[in-house]
């Protein structure tokens, strides 16, 4: 049974090594964004990593999307969207897209905390901390070349039983891309955690919530579930840990997916705020957990 996986794995990793490597030969060049460390001065900022209120979009995994017109008839996104939500996050956001949920259907008093733009060597070990000291479970979205410095962190993450899933390479919006970048964003993410978890990731989240039907397509060909939010805590502003609590505690409900971060800048604030948070969202019967496909 253990060499089966290993083989699956093998495999998997050939293929996702593969279906970027051949996109980017197809170009002729494969195109990267602006070194993090140098680009990236703060948390999702406006008017420098995040651009105004971009299309954030909130959404989960989705389902057979039923796409007609010029799509690709690959359509096997896996998690169904619930009807009747909320389609906006911030001043001027676009709508999301329509084949991407921001809550899960669940009968129980489920909540899906998830952390992007990490592994920090600081944040990421005091958030698993804190979510240790509560035995609860999340979902870290993370960019890969961020990974690919902080490889021991990914195991740390896996091995407390949380997820570990694509949040591109390098951060674009993936709509701005041509489909060989895209591919290469998010198909060499999923070769990386393969290679350090042995085992690919299933769920991406794209940079500011931005899907088009390209995107949506090729994340699915990479075997993955878009992922979006209902509740954006709007740590990457720096509010003030007692903001971000209030936001985070009025807006959660059953099956909603909670945006913060774990890395792109300063992250005290996420920690601090999600230490008062998360016990008082399970002394009101909240659990969170991990989200699967």
């Amino acid at each position: 049974m253990e060499s089966d996986k290993h083989t699956i794995s093998r495999s998997r990793r050939w293929f996702l090594q593969g279906a970027f490597a051949v996109g980017a030969l197809s170009a002729g060049r494969v195109l990267f964004g602006p070194d993090e460390g140098s680009s990236r001065s703060g948390p999702k900022a406006q008017g420098k990593d995040r651009p105004p209120r971009a299309p954030t979009g909130g959404g989960g995994p989705a389902a057979s999307s039923g796409r007609t017109g010029g799509a690709s008839t690959t359509e096997a996104y896996r998690l169904r969207p619930m009807a009747g939500e909320p389609s906006l996050s911030g001043p001027g956001a676009s709508p999301p897209h329509p084949e991407v949920a921001h809550v899960l259907s669940t009968d129980r008093r489920e909540i899906f905390l998830t952390f992007d733009d990490g592994p920090h060597p600081r944040y990421t070990p005091e958030i698993l901390r804190v979510l240790r000291r509560h035995d609860t479970q999340a979902t870290f979205f993370v960019i890969g070349r961020r990974a690919a410095a902080f490889p021991g962190l990914l195991r740390d993450i896996a091995d407390q039983g949380h997820v570990v899933a694509n949040h591109t390479w390098t951060h674009p919006q993936l709509p701005a891309l041509p489909p060989v970048a895209v591919r290469e964003e998010l198909g060499r993410t999923s070769s990386l955690i393969d290679d350090v978890l042995g085992v690919a990731p299933t769920l991406a989240r794209a940079p500011y919530g931005a899907w088009d039907d390209p995107s949506l397509d090729i994340c699915n060909e990479l075997g993955m579930s878009p992922v979006g939010w209902a509740v954006d805590s709007e740590d990457w502003t720096s509010p003030g840990v007692p903001r971000i609590v209030d936001t985070v505690l009025a807006e959660v409900r059953p099956g909603a997916i909670v945006l913060s971060h774990d890395g792109g800048g300063g992250r005290g604030q996420t920690v601090g705020a999600l230490d008062r948070y998360l016990p008082r969202l399970l002394d009101d019967g909240y659990r969170p957990v991990r989200i699967t496909p």
